[in-house]
């Protein structure tokens, strides 16, 4: 007999996990849902999306024909149809290891390198490696705001360390060890910097690396903004510290190549003296792989190619108008009322801009500022809440030049519209 109270109406026994609500201007997804629901539909003015690292929007931001040739190849040859290897296949693997070690004083292997769907899963996949019923993790504030969520899925508690803006962000080393302890087990930094466009200085590097030695973690770094710098800091990768302390970087071509949506990038193990490999990481890494996605075997297929025979020309020419981009935005904030830029930006793709809520009348904070400038101006930015920095806001300047023009002058509009002294 069929049983009455398992077949009453509304008594369904599933429902959704609580666990994965977040208050939706503590993620970008969230905020940007959230800003763009607040537009004002009877504005026929194009709406100047300042709040996202997505160039690839625009013409002027269009990939190297060479990276579009390589996937076209890779599709039509048929080699790349079937599964790929959980770490990747070896021909990329290999490319990605050439390609990262010119710029180190030691060669990787392909066995250093895992391909991943894009640097999420990079930093997913580490986070999980290392998560622990009792370990912690030491995370950058501001930071991109995917980084707390993923360690804390990943069972691991979150423990932040400043950032200095009057130091061109630098990393507050006296911080990160007040905040460690016997359970840390690493740290996060992101550089070239997102959401800060600073660049760390090699010195300052080495420092971060001195401090995780002492502390006995490790340092894992997101360098997805890789060679994206205009300042006077060249960029310097973290590997090159690996003799100091065990390092994994994060990267991937989305930003250099101007291709987020291909979603192909790699976690990378600088591990000279064994010692990740001593302590489990490596294997967990690969256990973990055996359980995830990966990203699609066409892709890693073309990849070779892209990394090889893509040319100087192609990155100096995007990289110029990044940076007019950014003097253009940094200049011309500096003449909007109640905002400023503590420091220039010297790398990435964003800014950040610190808000005096005291100048204004009408405004709340950072989030109501960034609400009330979407309906009102049609200018999308992100409030500094979504990256762990309350009224201060990311600007992104990686855009259409007169698209970031227009949304500067919107921008001052708006402010001078809301100040106390208009």
């Amino acid at each position: 007999m069929e049983n009455p109270t398992r077949l009453t109406k509304n008594k369904w026994l599933f429902r959704g996990n609580s666990e994965l609500k977040v208050e939706p201007e503590t993620t970008i997804r969230g905020a940007l849902t959230l800003l763009m629901s607040n537009l004002n539909v009877s504005d026929d003015r194009p709406v100047i999306p300042m709040s996202v690292s997505e160039p690839s929007a625009f013409p002027c931001f269009g990939t190297a024909q060479v990276a579009a040739d390589a996937i076209a190849e890779a599709v039509r040859s048929t080699e790349f149809n079937g599964y790929p290897p959980t770490e990747g296949i070896l021909p990329a693997r290999r490319a990605v290891a050439e390609y990262l070690s010119e710029y180190l004083p030691y060669k990787l292997s392909p066995d250093d390198v895992f391909m991943t769907l894009g640097c999420h899963q990079a930093a997913q996949t580490i986070l999980h490696v290392l998560g622990g019923s009792k370990s912690n993790i030491l995370i950058p504030r501001p930071c991109f705001p995917y980084v707390d969520v993923f360690a804390q899925k990943a069972n691991l508690e979150v423990r932040f360390f400043n950032l200095l803006p009057e130091k061109n962000w630098e990393v507050d080393l006296d911080s990160v060890i007040a905040v460690a302890d016997e359970n840390t087990v690493a740290m996060f930094i992101i550089n070239p910097g997102n959401p800060c466009g600073n660049v760390f200085t090699y010195n300052h590097l080495k420092k971060v690396a001195e401090t995780a030695r002492k502390l006995g973690i490790l340092v894992i770094s997101d360098e997805v903004y890789g060679h994206i710098v205009f300042g006077e800091n060249p960029f310097v990768p973290m590997g090159v510290f690996a003799s100091i302390t065990p390092i994994v970087t994060l990267g991937s071509i989305s930003k250099r190549w101007m291709v987020p949506g291909w979603r192909i990038g790699w976690l990378v193990a600088h591990d000279p003296d064994g010692i990740l490999k001593e302590h489990g990481i490596i294997t967990s890494i690969k256990q973990y792989f055996n359980l995830s996605s990966y990203p699609p075997a066409f892709i890693q297929g073309a990849l070779p190619h892209i990394l090889a025979e893509t040319k100087d020309d192609f990155f100096s020419k995007t990289l110029d108008i990044i940076k007019e981009s950014a003097i253009s935005c940094y200049e011309g904030i500096q003449d909007v009322p109640g905002l400023s830029c503590p420091t220039r930006p010297q790398g990435s793709m964003c800014v950040m801009v610190e808000l005096d809520i005291s100048v204004f009348e009408d405004i709340k904070d950072d989030l109501d500022f960034c609400l009330k400038l979407a309906k009102e101006e049609s200018v999308i930015i992100l409030p500094g809440v979504s990256v762990g920095l309350r009224n201060w806001l990311r600007v992104t300047f990686a855009i259409d030049p007169s698209h970031l023009q227009d949304g500067i002058k919107r921008l001052k509009s708006f402010c001078e519209r809301h100040s106390k002294i208009a």
